[in-house]
């Protein structure tokens, strides 16, 4: 049997479940949130593993980066990603890995990157399954009228994470 090592860690946005399989990062999530059961059934059911409270190399090298981030120190992230999910699913969060740090964009953009703007309701619901939250940054995406909108870990807490990448929003968050 294959393991997922996982790690919790209490951060200044609450506590995160992180997990790597076979040297990359494949969790870093809200403990707490409402699909928690949901997105680690598709993680053990897509990497046919187990979940088991272990520390590694790349949840300290995740450990570190976030820390960095969560002061100022870090735009990028730099640990390996596993993505576990549908094609479609992939699509939508590697153009999320292309919002710049610093900056926002809509569904309906993320839609036009993935050249399938009619799909902007699957490119919301694909972008609620992400299961790296901070380093696949859906915290960035707001809706068409500039407000914002759904975030796994709350919206007070994706309010944070925009202030913290200094991005003014409609709905006057800074």
């Amino acid at each position: 049997m294959k393991f997922i090592n996982i790690q919790y860690c209490k951060t200044k946005i609450g506590e995160l479940i992180l997990g790597s399989f076979e040297g990359k990062l494949c969790l870093l999530d809200f403990r707490y949130r409402k699909m928690r059961k949901t997105v680690d059934e598709r993680i053990k059911k897509g990497l046919n593993a187990k979940f088991a409270e272990n520390n590694t190399e790349i949840i300290e090298k995740t450990l570190a980066e976030l820390d960095e981030y969560f002061h100022g120190n870090r735009k990028e992230f730099d640990v390996p990603l596993k993505m576990v999910g549908t094609d479609f699913q992939k699509r939508v969060w590697e153009a999320l890995l292309r919002v710049p740090f610093g900056t926002t964009s809509t569904y309906l953009q993320l839609a036009k990157n993935i050249k399938n703007e009619k799909a902007v309701r699957a490119v919301a619901s694909a972008n609620g399954a992400n299961s790296m939250s901070i380093i696949i940054p859906c915290h960035r995406i707001i809706g068409s009228n500039g407000k914002l909108v759904g975030y796994a870990g709350g919206l007070p807490i994706k309010k944070q994470l925009l202030k913290l990448e200094q991005i003014t929003t409609q709905s006057g968050t800074k």
